[in-house]
């Protein structure tokens, strides 16, 4: 199993090792591990794992986050959306970027996924990956994959502000920047 094996199945399946849409902070955590960021606020939780962040809202009416004894106390919560921030991986190589869990599943994670290892692996599993025309801007193009709630995001531009002077260690045109599942 490969990085871009992991992407496949994140964009195809929605889900990360068993956890997607409406699973609970902890069924996360089992996933993941407990090394996060959890930001909460409004009934709603952002939990950050670097590589993979999720965000959480209240089942309940009226219930807002409380953190307690330095614990976010979850009550009812539900993933609403997750994303995986490929993007993250080219300015964070710290060992804590990738949660240990993908890297014993996966392998290691390169800092750049090209779109079309990506599409060539999504339509090994039988899907089509087609691009979505309002979920695209002047330097993001944005691609469906069929069958599932996940959005590729791929860079169009590596020079949006048109500075004329591009990071060359940076983002390239046709660098995948993030799948996101809502």
């Amino acid at each position: 199993m490969s990085a871009v094996d992991f992407y496949a199945h994140v964009a195809v399946s929605g889900e990360v090792l068993g956890a997607g849409l409406d699973a609970g902070p902890d069924a996360w955590g089992a996933a993941l591990g407990s090394t996060c960021l959890d930001v909460p606020g409004d009934g709603l939780l952002r939990r950050d794992y670097g590589l993979v962040e999720i965000d959480f809202s209240s089942d309940r009416p009226g219930w807002h986050g409380q953190m307690r004894h330095g614990q976010m106390r979850h009550g009812q919560m539900s993933c609403f959306g997750f994303g995986v921030k490929i993007q993250r991986l080219l300015y964070d190589q710290s060992p804590r970027t990738v949660p240990p869990p993908l890297l014993r599943a996966y392998g290691e994670f390169t800092p750049r996924v090209p779109f079309d290892q990506l599409r060539a692996a999504v339509l090994d599993l039988g899907r089509t990956i087609e691009l979505d025309e309002r979920g695209t801007s002047s330097d993001m193009d944005c691609y469906r994959v069929s069958a599932s709630a996940a959005r590729v995001h791929v860079v169009a531009d590596p020079d949006p502000y048109g500075t004329g002077d591009p990071d060359p260690d940076g983002h390239q045109k046709g660098d995948v920047w993030s799948i996101d599942v809502w």
